[in-house]
């Protein structure tokens, strides 16, 4: 069994927040005017939206090296549906138009992705999330 963990403190001077795992980072806000949002990062259901897409096209460049051949074109959309009080994601819709360099079709590497994307299959099978009060803000020094 393996982890990630991802750390996530707010921006001094903002009410948004910059999330990081290894040298990589993300800001995090709601849009501009919205519960002290400034519009500075991705919302939550843009953040779902690209986990989803992110980790296909990942998968995509994956299974296309174990079945040798190369991608030259990728484009990916997601759109995500939501709903209710509070606001939930009620379904997700991926759109995936891939070229093959061979110009071979590229249906069975999109399906082959399909099977072993983490996210996707999460998400579709359904992961518990716990959310547990910290004591305290841990300071980025005893990181």
């Amino acid at each position: 069994m393996s982890s990630v963990t991802v750390e996530l403190r707010n921006v001094a001077g903002t009410e948004a927040a910059m999330g990081w795992a290894g040298s990589h980072t993300v800001i995090v806000d709601r849009p501009e005017g919205k519960a002290g949002g400034m519009g500075l990062g991705f919302n939550g259901a843009q953040m779902l939206a690209l986990a989803i897409g992110g980790c296909f096209c990942n998968d995509l460049r994956y299974v296309a090296q174990e079945l040798g051949v190369g991608i030259h074109n990728l484009a990916v959309s997601v759109t995500v549906q939501m709903e209710g009080q509070p606001l939930l994601t009620t379904s997700a819709t991926m759109s995936v138009a891939c070229e093959l360099i061979d110009g071979s079709d590229s249906r069975l590497l999109i399906e082959k992705a399909k099977e072993s994307c983490m996210v996707s299959n999460s998400l579709r099978n359904g992961i518990p999330v716990e959310i547990e009060a910290a004591p305290k803000v841990m300071a980025l020094a005893n990181r």
